[in-house]
């Protein structure tokens, strides 16, 4: 193997707060990105809030067949650090189309790291 995996990572700044608070609305965005992105999942996604004063937020947790997905999204200001990170290769454009098309994002800043040990 060439690689161990493929990781997205995205620094998502200001959703719309609406959005960004939403639990069932991050848990359906996260269900429609693993089809997107045609992974399979194992389970469903775990959305949890929690953190302490400007770090509370949102947590949402995708386990897939072949690594994870997982993206924080801060109260305050709507913020999201979101991650794709699988052994599978995946269309990152999909995955930067679906968090301006969920979000409404002011600004996304975003690298495809190839992992390798």
């Amino acid at each position: 193997m060439e690689y161990w995996g493929k990781h997205y990572i995205a620094n998502v700044t200001a959703c719309k707060l609406e959005l960004a608070r939403n639990p069932e609305h991050i848990r359906k965005f996260t269900t429609e990105l693993v089809k997107a992105i045609d992974m399979k999942p194992y389970g469903t996604p775990t959305v949890l809030h929690f953190g302490e004063g400007e770090l509370t937020g949102w947590t949402v947790l995708q386990f897939i067949q072949t690594s994870n997905i997982m993206g924080h999204f801060m109260d305050h200001n709507g913020d999201l650090y979101f991650d794709v990170f699988s052994c599978k290769e995946f269309d990152k454009q999909i995955v930067l189309d679906l968090l301006e098309e969920w979000f409404t994002p002011e600004h996304i800043k975003h690298e495809y790291i190839v992992r390798q040990a």
